[in-house]
């Protein structure tokens, strides 16, 4: 089983309950894409039993991406120093193959600081998403629809967030025509979604957006010798912008079911997704949102990726969505508010019932490095909830140093292809040129009327000359099939750019 399998813990309320494991709590590899959730207050030990699971996944050849909040998940990069409490809980549980060991890491940081940068472009990511970073109201965003719309009828790249201000300037100059064609834009709406903007950079939010972008296959590599790599996304500063922070992973989430196919069950996950700090993922989040994330995460099961969200209390996920996790690791809560007394109450009526445990009195008496743990058995049906004892990871339970990180990233495998960035031609350039044509046109000499044109050239000749390429004043056959085999071109682009469920292009960057 531990082949297949992860190893929790030990389980100390009635470890003979699971004799043919002597008591030891698994989370079996085929059930690992029946998502899961690890809860409790700060302190209790959440980080150390993500790094568990990601350790185990990662052993299994599952490729895992989790998000570093604090700074000490990045300790998965580096071995672990044995010790007097680390030996006798590894004794005590019974972990015969215990020693110190790194995971294999890949460092991402949407800044370029302390990882790879990770970027996608505007029009990958789609209005929906881009709305809620920028934090618009219901207008702006719908104007922010139209801007995109605008953009994909033209046929105009929004790479970065270069382009979309310069379309948002193409809009404020056309507003008038737009607002018959695409619906009303006001003024106002503009501004404010370039204030947005602007405040968006000033947070260093612009590193997000350009090229060149993250493929997908470079989150899912294994190692040479079958171990899963282990993506941390190093978030320290990024959440401090919660929207930035959760639009981002829900954008790779969607990323991950837009592109991948349906598999049905596998004998483990082709990716393992860890969501810490769910809560601001389902913050002041609209309810269609809310649907489209319920149906992602849903659906997403089928196409063999796990979800794990993590966060203090269960109930910060939505009922729809809680009710999807199979698997539970529920750690201590303290019941000192009217708020905490209600958290336990829903957590203690999410598992299954064990006669020999009072989960509700539990919950309030767990120490650090004990939990609840419920897990998918056979046939996906869940075991009793029991208190148990959870495994040590083999890395270091810490943060490492900027020499140790620098070191894990010099023997990355996607550093030379993420590192620099790449400035294409895309909408801001496209439009620039075309403000450079009408300005040398706006200074070129008057054109000459047709009865100058025809006292200097004159002649039959001249006149068929006329008819087919065109004068200064006069658009010619050849000049006007060209416009017409543009616009057919362009109506074909548009007709090609298929949106997915939370608003970026279907399929990748079509």
């Amino acid at each position: 089983m531990a082949d297949n399998a992860i190893l929790i813990g030990k389980a100390v309320t009635s470890p003979d309950s699971l004799p043919e494991t002597h008591g030891q709590v698994f989370l079996q590899g085929r059930l690992g894409n029946r998502h899961g959730l690890v809860a409790g207050a700060t302190g209790t030990g959440k980080t150390v039993t993500l790094m568990t699971i990601a350790e185990g996944f990662s052993r299994m050849g599952v490729p895992v991406f989790l998000a570093d909040v604090k700074g000490d998940v990045a300790g998965l990069a580096v071995a672990g120093a044995m010790n007097d409490r680390i030996q006798a809980r590894v004794k005590e549980i019974g972990i015969a193959d215990y020693v110190n060991e790194a995971s294999p890491v890949v460092f991402w940081d949407l800044f370029g600081k302390n990882g790879h940068p990770i970027r996608t472009t505007v029009s990958e990511i789609g209005p929906t998403l881009l709305s809620r970073i920028l934090e618009l109201n219901d207008t702006q965003s719908g104007v922010l629809d139209i801007v995109f719309k605008l953009a994909d009828d033209r046929g105009l790249l929004l790479l970065d967030l270069e382009d979309l201000r310069a379309l948002l300037g193409l809009v404020a100059d056309e507003r008038k025509d737009i607002s018959t064609s695409y619906g009303l834009v006001s003024s106002q709406s503009i501004g404010a979604i370039q204030r947005s903007l602007l405040r968006l950079e000033q947070e260093g939010g612009e590193m997000f957006f350009g090229e060149p972008a993250l493929e997908l296959a470079d989150l899912m590599r294994t190692t040479t010798n079958g171990r899963g790599v282990v993506n941390v996304l190093a978030s320290e500063q990024l959440i401090l912008k919660p929207r930035l922070y959760s639009s981002f992973l829900l954008w790779l989430l969607s990323e991950l079911f837009e592109q991948l196919p349906e598999v049905g069950d596998l004998d483990k996950p082709k990716l393992v997704f860890v969501f810490d700090e769910a809560h601001l993922l389902f913050d002041d989040a609209p309810p269609a949102l809310q649907q489209r994330v319920e149906q992602v995460v849903r659906i997403i099961r089928s196409k063999g990726v796990g979800v794990y969200f993590c966060s203090q209390f269960p109930d910060d996920v939505p009922d729809e969505i809680l009710g999807q996790l199979g698997n539970r690791v529920q750690h201590a809560l303290r019941a000192f508010t009217p708020r905490d007394q209600k958290a336990v109450k829903t957590a203690a009526e999410t598992f299954v019932a064990n006669p020999k445990l009072d989960v509700a009195e539990a919950i309030s008496q767990l120490g650090t490095g004990e939990a609840l743990v419920s897990t998918l058995q056979d046939k996906g049906i869940p075991m009793p909830v029991e208190r148990t004892l959870i495994a040590p990871p083999r890395c270091r339970m810490g943060a490492i140093t900027d020499a140790e990180r620098a070191q894990v990233r010099a023997g990355s495998p996607v550093g030379a292809k993420y590192d620099k960035g790449v400035d294409r031609e895309s909408a801001a350039e496209m439009l620039a040129k075309k403000a450079e044509v009408a300005t040398e046109q706006a200074k070129a000499p008057p054109a000459k009327t047709r009865e100058q044109d025809d006292a200097e050239e004159g002649g039959f000749g001249q006149s068929v000359k006329d008819a087919v390429f065109g004068t200064r004043r006069r658009q010619g056959m050849v000049e006007t099939m060209a416009k017409q085999t543009a616009r057919t071109v362009g109506s074909q682009i548009g007709r090609q750019i298929l949106r997915g469920v939370l608003g970026g292009i279907f399929g990748g960057r079509r």
